[in-house]
Order: structure tokens, then sequence, then C-alpha cells
């Protein structure tokens, strides 16, 4: 494989026609620092055991520090991805990994409830716009033929780092204190963002300078994110069964304590298995659908419809089964299938917009994802467990599952018709 030359964006006439070894380093940098993303993120989740007896918290506070960050990233999303797009894309995904680094350290190093809070305000600052921007810059060096799983593939970051962030925290927690769990996956981050700017370059990932910059106006950006039926409902469709995704991701070390009675590290190991399986099948899915939309545009759709109501059958199936290994099973094949619709709702929004505001309409649907999913699953899943239990609140979420699948039906009425407008019927998009 060679080195790939200055990407062109689709908007000029010219797109990247294959992988290359530059674009599969840039994947990877990129997925490196997705990881430190959600390892900063999910290390809080493993050590919500010892938060709880120390500062003697309830729920729906250890919930509130979860989904704070969820918050900020939500809020700050779409501001900061369009300022990405401007300013360069690869110095600001290194501004934010340093952010979200230094304030996952300081995490670490707090003193009261108040000031974990707003170290995890920082932590979701940091991380605003980083899912949006870096799917975009990776994006920016593969073929479009690839993007439903390259985006599926990219996005298995997110529970991979995960798993690492409760594997690593649970274990460090268990041994020398959750102060030390923050520190060390402070540091992890530290050392990626530092190598990222020398190997990764801006006139190899950006948006073309012969790009016709009306496409960036923001006069023009409301009417090309919202302008489409199909794309507002992807956005919302992905952000309802997020919500599941997040309470799951959330509380399932917590479930595995109080359901199970395991140690806070032997429930994180167990957790961390369960995110592993989701993250096979984001990507066997994302590649599911990019062969099927070979043949077939509505196969994105088809797949996400049908994804959605399986995960319905099997959350149910989970929460409302005893404890024991049936619930184990079924746990494993709703984990399976919970998270597999992200990856493909980002292919759709992908193929919706012109590529010079990928990174802006990336973060459109990472506003969704957090403000309608990602944000309240936690604090709201535990606030009804204060009232009902947790095993109540989580057979709950299938409820979502059904709102996410309803979405994706009304998408898939208009989806070929708005292909045809983005694309000016002439060529099939990928």
């Amino acid at each position: 494989m060679s080195i790939a030359a200055p990407i062109q964006g689709a908007d000029d006439g010219e797109t990247v026609t294959r992988a290359t070894t530059y674009g599969w380093i840039v994947f990877a940098l990129s997925f490196g620092l997705l990881i430190s993303d959600y390892m900063a993120r999910q290390v809080l989740n493993a050590v919500f055991p010892l938060l709880k007896a120390e500062w003697t918290l309830s729920d729906a506070e250890l919930g509130g520090l979860s989904s704070v960050v969820a918050v900020a990233v939500g809020v700050l999303t779409f501001p900061l991805s369009l300022a990405a797009d401007r300013w360069g894309r690869v110095k600001s995904l290194t501004a934010m990994a340093i952010l979200w680094s230094v304030a996952t350290l300081l995490c670490g190093m707090a003193q009261s409830y108040n000031q974990m809070f707003f170290g995890r305000l920082l932590v979701g600052v940091g991380e605003a716009a980083y899912g949006s921007v870096g799917i975009a810059v990776v994006l920016a060096v593969f073929p479009a033929r690839m993007r439903a799983t390259l985006s599926s593939a990219f996005l298995a970051g997110t529970i991979f780092g995960q798993v690492l962030g409760v594997i690593i925290g649970g274990q460090v927690g268990a041994a020398y204190g959750w102060r030390a769990a923050f520190v060390v996956i402070a540091l992890m981050g530290l050392v990626i963002a530092c190598i990222y700017p020398f190997i990764v370059k801006e006139s190899r990932v950006g948006v073309a300078e012969s790009t016709d910059r009306q496409t960036l106006s923001l006069r023009a950006l409301p009417g090309q994110l919202f302008g489409s039926r199909s794309i507002i409902y992807a956005y919302l469709g992905s952000g309802i069964q997020l919500f599941v995704t997040g309470s799951i991701t959330a509380w399932l070390p917590s479930f595995f304590t109080r359901s199970y009675a395991m140690s806070v590290d032997s429930a994180g190991k167990t957790a961390a298995l369960i995110f592993l399986i989701s993250a096979v099948g984001m990507i066997s899915f994302g590649i599911l659908s990019d062969r099927l939309s070979r043949a077939n545009p509505l196969g994105k759709v088809n797949v996400a419809i049908a994804l959605t109501l399986m995960s319905a059958v099997m959350v149910a199936g989970t929460f409302f089964a005893a404890p024991g290994p049936v619930q184990l099973i079924l746990l494993g094949v709703a984990a399976f299938s919970v998270s597999g619709v992200a990856g493909i709702s980002g292919a759709m929004v992908a193929n919706l917009v012109p590529v010079a505001i990928h990174g802006t309409a990336f973060a459109t649907l990472a506003l969704a994802n957090n403000l309608v999913g990602l944000a309240p699953g936690p604090f709201v899943t535990g606030m009804i467990a204060d009232r009902i239990g947790l095993n109540g609140a989580l057979q709950l979420l299938p409820l979502a599952c059904l709102g996410s699948a309803a979405c994706y039906v009304i998408a898939r009425r208009s989806y070929l018709a708005d292909l045809a407008k983005v694309s000016g019927q002439s060529e099939r998009p990928a």
C-alpha cells in the first residue's frame, strides 16, 4: 500500500479511491485517542462502589457524575466541531486530548463531591468534539464505500476504552485506591496526545483549500444539517438508542456487585467482557450494512431497524430474567446488538451532508447522542433505581429501543429521496 496523497473533498469532484498505509496510521492514532477519551469517562463507573462508600453518595449523585460529562459534550460538541472544521482538525484534537487528560488527573485529586463534579465537567469539555472531529479525520483518508465499516470500527474504540477503563480502573482502584486509577489513565492520555500532531498532519486530513467556502458558511449550515427528514430521524434514532447504551454502560458494574455479590474488580472484569462483546457487534453490523448497501442503499436503514427491535427483545429478556447463567447469556446477546446502530447512523449522516461539513454534521449527531441518550440515561436510570431498585430501572430500557426503531422506520421512508438530493442523482452513495 502507498502513502496517500493530500485529500480532496468529495464535493470537489475527487475522492479517496482506496485504503492506504497513511490512512491506517491516522486511524490507529485517532482510535488510540478515542480509547483514551472513553477510559477517562469509564474509570469513574468502575470505582462507583468505592466513591459511594467513601462519600456516602446516592445513586442519583453517582449518576450525576457520569451524566455531567455527557451534558458538557452535548452542549459543546457543535460549536467546538464547527471551530475545528475552520481552525484545523488536528490542532483541535490535540488540544482536546490534553484537556481531558489533565481534567482526569484533577479528578484523582478531588477532596469532595463538588470538586469531583467540576473535574468531570472539565473532562466533558475536553471530550466534547473529539468523536465528531476524529471520525471526520478518519473518513477523510478512506474511500466513501467504507463509511459504515470505518464509523463502526472507530466508534468501537468507545467500547474498548470502556473495557480498559473498567479493567484498569477496577484493578488499580481495588489495589491502590480510586485516586490512583484516575492518575494512571490521565497519564496514558497525555502520552498519546503529545505524539499525535507529530504524525497526523493537517494538510493530509483537513478540508481542501479548493473547497467552496460557502459550504462552511453559517447561513448554509441549518439547511445542510437539518434539511431532510431522514437525517433528522437518524439523529433522533441514534440518540434514543444510546439512552440504553449509556445506562447499561454506567450501571453494569454496579449491577454485578448488587445482583451477583461480586467484588469491585470482579464486577469490572465481567462488565469489560460484556463491553467487548458490544464492540464486536458494532463492527460486525457496520460491515454487514456496508455490504448490504452495495446492492440496496436502504441496507443501512434496514439493519438499524432490525437491530433496535432485536435489542429491545434481548434487553427485556436480560433484566426480567433471574440472576444466573441464562441471564448472562441473554446479556451477552443484548450487548452484541444494542450498540450496533452507532456506526450505521454515522454513515447515514455522512452520506446526507457535504464532505466539508462532516465534522459539524457528526457534532450534530453527537449532540443528539449525548443530550437525548448518554446524558439522561445514567442519571434517569439512577434516579429511578433510588425508587424501585436498579434491576427495576433497567427493565424499562426496552421502551427506548422501541422508540429508536420507530425513528429509523420514519427515516426509511425518505432516505432514498434525500440521498438523491445530496448526490444530485449523479451517483449512488456509499
